[in-house]
């Protein structure tokens, strides 16, 4: 009995032991571990030291308080010119293939247009309106032009619209003229880029012709968005990109005519900062004409749609 009472006492003592040197082995690997990650720290920071950049002793701290973002209208060229048709006489996306010879009225109002002279189609590196799909239409500044396929009696309010860009100082962009494919002996309401380079809206008001001018050149080859309109209540007011650029509220009246459309070429003959050359050279896109006056809520959402 004496022997079998030794045998257990033998057998707690390692037990014991055991349960002594466990938190003592813990502590030696928790330190080891300590120790392993200082020295990675320290190797880190003297990475870091020789290739971080030059530092400065001060800081700055900028704020922005103007920008602003919100939801644009309109995801689209044809979506935001979809969105006023109801008011347009036209609407042509200048979207088709090399070579036609109509342009398709995207207003509902069956009033297609004609691809005079050269018609080339080209997809530019960026292209105008760059979420909408399709080409340019690329006029050579020789013989390209679009014509509507009627006359328009006397339009006293209206809103003319079209994207493009060029590099050219001079060309007729859209513009109303007694001859459907000719030089028009009575013209008016013309947008035009004058010899300087800058953008033009003119009417010929109580005799005289009146013209309102960008401070802005627009030949440096960018995508630009113009709008003009005139009514009796604002007079001529001349949008490039989406912002007033230039107004004169006492034109009210354009000249009492009757006329076509044009797009790219009639004469400027008489007009102030006249090229020599009428014809546009440069690529264009979307060209409408409203029957209203486009407010400038909706000029800044058109030129939103095509940024």
């Amino acid at each position: 009995m004496t022997g079998l009472h030794a045998l257990p006492r033998v057998r707690r003592r390692p037990l014991a032991l055991l349960r002594l040197r466990l938190p003592a082995l813990g502590r030696l690997r928790d330190g080891r571990l300590v120790a392993v990650l200082l020295v990675l720290a320290l190797a880190v920071v003297v990475l870091l030291n020789q290739f971080a950049p030059t530092r400065s002793a001060y800081s700055a701290r900028i704020t922005d308080s103007t920008n602003t973002a919100g939801t644009a209208p309109y995801f689209t060229c044809a979506g935001a010119v979809s969105a006023d048709a109801s008011g347009a006489l036209f609407a042509y996306r200048l979207g088709e293939a090399s070579g036609s010879r109509t342009a398709a009225d995207a207003s509902g109002k069956a009033a297609n247009g004609t691809y005079q002279g050269s018609m080339v189609a080209a997809t530019p590196n960026p292209n105008g309106c760059v979420r909408d799909t399709g080409s340019a239409y690329v006029l050579n500044g020789s013989t390209s032009f679009v014509s509507t396929p009627r006359a328009y009696t006397n339009p006293t309010t209206f809103s003319e619209e079209v994207w493009f860009r060029t590099t050219v100082a001079g060309g007729l962009l859209i513009g109303f003229g007694s001859s459907q494919t000719g030089t028009s002996g009575q013209h008016d309401r013309q947008v035009y880029v004058n010899a300087s380079g800058q953008l033009v809206f003119g009417s010929y008001w109580n005799n005289t012709t009146q013209v309102v001018t960008s401070p802005q050149t627009v030949t440096d080859g960018a995508w630009h968005h113009v709008v003009s309109t005139m009514s009796p209540a604002n007079g001529m007011r001349l949008y490039l990109d989406g912002s007033l650029v230039a107004s004169n509220a006492a034109y009210t009246q354009p000249e009492n005519a009757t006329g076509y459309f044009k797009i790219g070429y009639d004469t400027i003959a008489g007009w102030p900062g006249a090229p020599s050359n009428y014809f546009f050279t440069g690529s264009m896109r979307f060209a409408a004409v409203y029957g209203t006056e486009l407010t400038a809520a909706q000029v800044a959402a058109h030129a939103a749609a095509g940024r």
